[in-house]
């Protein structure tokens, strides 16, 4: 008879022990164990001709032919490297997206931070995009793969640090310039006064005695010493108060920038959302109703989840037990809590419902236009009240860019978030200038243009600002931030404040001053 096995796993390979023997078992299970290493489902033809009378049996593994090529299950192992355009991957919660592609089913909330730099996750659903590197919080989704290897958005992004690092010209040392002048001067000199005596009949031992003492009496020492003990000594200074140059050019090129451009999240603000606003329904005291959103929103692992129970818990509200407890990727959360059916989520969500007031309306669009994200909450489809929720500045932000604009230096705000987010933002920090909606890539192109200006400094801690880092005059990384982002900026700010930033500017004007007086002196000397 002919058989058809599907050969899914090591019960397939059970099911094929008991119907053809031990022997092809073993094959069968080899076979098997060499699919799932790439997670691929197989299915076997079998037909009664590979069974020969004399009992001799062909090796089965030739006659395994693929039906399912094109899923690979994240159950197993598998290698990013071998997923091919066009196959179909499927992405459990807390997994990493492997490749850029298209979500074919499935609604889940996916981490951009790794591209984006934006703390809140972003809802992603069926026919929206997803990149390589980014990570699946929540949701069960099938994505097709369209770019992969070399071709994702973060293999570009590798890329472009590589390729702009290739092409940073290196600055001349000022010491440099000066002695291709000061020497070849000094020899002339002593030539032209050897000539000189012998033209007024000095011997020639006479003359050359002169010539001699014009060289020995220039100091090359002062020269040589002008620019690299004020260069060590500045850097020095920088160590001691958590500014680390890492080169003396990036000492001397931070003096003379002009235009600061920095990064929103995790630069200007803290890189992670928290609770701003509590406005409770009436008749309900805020800790009441944040004690029922805490109890609502502690099994999430959603970022906004976690900040409503970091609010609660630095408030010392207790934690109600809550039962059933659902999360719907992209709209909301719901569950049971002392026996009351909670909800909680958007406005479009809440709205959806039950019945949202004119007034409660206008309190969450009141909150979007200041940057932040309102969380309605529900019980038992009475409305309970309102959170915000935004990616709040840095204590030190405000000052630092003030001190910025005091010394001459336009600050420009650089993120990928929405315009109305980066606008609330941008007016909290005082910055001169905001452009939204910028992607990596978008960030390098936006520093080459600002350099037509003038010299430009970036400041950025993530993975998407390192190809603006390396294309500045000067890059600035936040100690804290990301690993590429601190091996590709030329400054690193240790103490992650960013007042450090003015600080490095005034140290390297200093310190470029003192070059200047030095080289003045070595030469007031000789003249």
């Amino acid at each position: 008879d002919t058989y058809r096995l599907v050969i899914d796993g090591k019960p397939a390979a059970e099911c094929a022990a008991e119907e053809f023997g031990n022997w092809m078992a073993g094959e069968v299970r080899k076979a098997v164990a060499d699919m799932e290493r790439h997670g691929i489902k197989f299915a076997a033809l079998l037909a009664d001709s590979i069974f020969s009378s004399d009992g001799v049996y062909p090796d089965p593994v030739g006659y395994l032919k693929p039906v399912i090529d094109t899923v690979h299950e994240l159950g197993g192992v598998w290698i990013a490297d071998e997923v091919q355009p066009g196959d179909i991957l499927a992405v459990r919660p807390g997994e990493s997206i492997p490749a850029d592609g298209i979500i074919l089913s499935g609604e889940t909330s996916v981490d951009e931070s790794a591209l984006t730099g934006e703390s809140v996750p972003v809802d992603k659903g069926e026919g929206d995009k997803v990149s390589a590197a980014t990570h699946n919080t929540s949701g069960f989704i099938r994505v097709k793969a369209l770019r992969v290897g070399e071709d994702t958005g973060f293999a570009q992004i590798i890329r472009m640090v590589s390729d702009a690092a290739a092409t940073k010209a290196p600055i001349a040392r000022i010491a440099d310039k000066v002695s291709a002048v000061f020497v070849p001067a000094v020899i002339a000199i002593a030539a032209v006064v050897t000539v000189v005596w012998l033209l007024l009949g000095a011997s020639l031992a006479e003359a050359l005695t002169y010539g001699i003492s014009v060289l020995v009496i220039s100091c090359p020492c002062a020269l040589g010493l002008a620019t690299p003990v004020a260069i060590m000594v500045g850097n020095g200074v920088g160590a001691r108060n958590g500014i680390l140059f890492k080169t003396s050019e990036a000492l001397e090129n931070a003096g003379k920038i002009q235009i600061v451009a920095l990064d929103k999240t995790g630069t200007i603000t803290e890189g992670k959302p928290q609770i701003t606003d509590i406005l409770p329904a009436a008749g309900l005291s805020e800790k009441e109703f944040l004690s029922l959103a805490y109890a609502l929103e502690c099994p999430s692992e959603h970022p906004l989840a976690r900040a409503v129970t970091e609010k609660a818990e630095a408030l010392g509200l207790l934690k109600r037990e809550i039962t059933g407890f659902r999360n719907l990727p992209g709209h909301g959360i719901s569950g049971t809590v002392e026996g009351h059916a909670l909800m909680g989520g958007s406005l479009s969500f809440i709205s959806s419902r039950i019945s949202i007031s004119d007034t409660v309306r206008k309190e969450a669009e009141r909150l979007a236009e200041e940057g932040k994200t309102p969380l309605l909450f529900v019980r038992d489809d009475e409305y309970l009240g309102m959170l915000g929720a935004a990616d709040v500045i840095k204590s030190d932000s405000a000052q630092a860019i003030q001190e910025l604009r005091n010394m001459g230096i336009e600050t420009i705000m650089l993120t990928g978030d929405n315009g109305k987010t980066a606008r609330a933002i941008a007016k909290m920090a005082g910055v001169d200038s905001v452009i939204a909606g910028v992607l990596p890539d978008g960030k390098e192109a936006t520093i080459r243009n600002l350099q037509k200006r003038g010299r430009t400094a970036m400041v950025g801690d993530g993975i998407n600002d390192a190809p603006a880092l390396v294309r500045a005059d000067t890059g600035i990384a936040i100690g804290t931030g990301t690993d590429v982002a601190v091996d590709s900026a030329d400054i690193v700010l240790m103490n992650s404040r960013l007042t450090d930033v003015s600080a490095a500017v005034r140290l390297s004007r200093k310190t470029l001053k003192n070059i200047y007086e030095n080289l003045f002196w070595a030469f007031a000397y000789n003249v």
